[in-house]
């Protein structure tokens, strides 16, 4: 089989049976480029299903002495044995190359979030328009931050998606999972606001527009949240996500159960949440140390 018609057979399996997102299936066809030109350089090796493990490991040591991100790295190698696990089960090479390669250890870092007192500046100093422009940049903010749902799932809202009188939201997350999500009364009232200036007319059934009035796109969304985050927080990291782990940290710091937690974020299982206990512990420290005699 041709190397192009190979990993095109990967990137259809991934787009249309596991389900992957766009943004997935666009890294994996990049790693696997960057992939064939170093073997062909390296070892002038045309077929990438013909490499050998010494071969693949070579890569990932390039890659290090290179300075590459150890989360980048990662993915690559990721990238590289979903890759090669699909042509061992498709029969298209006898033995899979990149079973022996192993994630690199990375040092736990802590989601970064902004404080109660810098969320609450934002919503009760930060002077919003009442035209289109400002209860939609209000609206990207108050679903962000009161539904903790990813960027993806924001731009993938629709009208239809809300349930205004139930007081939820329908939301498709990963491998288009589905989930509700409650939101408050006062997150109701801001989005009924929205959906009257909001022109009925548009062609699109996307909750968020941009001005122009079409579907809002990632950069958009994350221009806004920086716009507004930077006037309450000197945080590196500015971003939607920083708002999704804002939300699952003040959910912690105020008792809720981290069962409900994974729930409400969408997340498969208990251990991608329990990052966010490691901030709980780091102020419970800081209170000590405050407070405590013999801190």
């Amino acid at each position: 089989m041709y190397v192009r018609d190979m990993v095109e057979a990967f990137l259809n399996f991934l787009q249309h049976e596991k389900r992957s997102s766009s943004h997935t299936v666009t890294s994996y066809k990049t790693d696997l480029e960057q992939l064939r030109k170093y073997l062909l350089f390296q070892y002038e090796c045309e077929n990438p299903g013909t490499a050998t493990s010494a071969m693949l490991r070579s890569w990932v040591v390039s890659l290090m002495e290179e300075g590459l991100n150890p989360t980048s790295i990662n993915r690559k190698i990721a990238s590289l044995r979903s890759f090669y696990g699909f042509l061992r089960r498709k029969k298209i090479i006898a033995a899979d190359p990149a079973k022996i390669l192993s994630a690199l250890k990375m040092r736990k870092k802590l989601p970064a979030y902004v404080e109660e007192k810098a969320m609450e500046m934002l919503f009760d100093q930060t002077e919003f328009s009442e035209d289109f422009s400002g209860l939609r940049d209000r609206c990207i903010l108050e679903l962000l931050y009161g539904t903790g749902i990813r960027l993806s799932e924001l731009i993938g809202l629709e009208i239809k998606d809300l349930d205004l009188s139930g007081r939820t939201i329908r939301v498709y997350g990963k491998r288009s999972k589905e989930r509700l999500v409650p939101i408050s009364h006062a997150l109701v009232k801001l989005l009924m606001q929205y959906l009257i200036v909001r022109s009925p007319e548009e062609e699109t059934r996307c909750l968020i527009l941009t001005d122009a009035g079409k579907a809002a796109y990632p950069v958009f969304v994350q221009r806004t949240v920086k716009k507004y985050l930077s006037a309450v927080t000197t945080l590196l990291q500015k971003s939607p996500h920083v708002l999704r782990h804002t939300y699952a940290t003040h959910l912690l710091n105020r008792g809720a159960d981290l069962n409900a937690i994974k729930e409400l974020l969408g997340h498969a299982n208990l251990a991608a949440t329990q990052i966010y206990t490691h901030n709980s512990i780091e102020k419970l420290k800081k209170t000590h140390e405050q407070a405590h005699p013999k801190a």
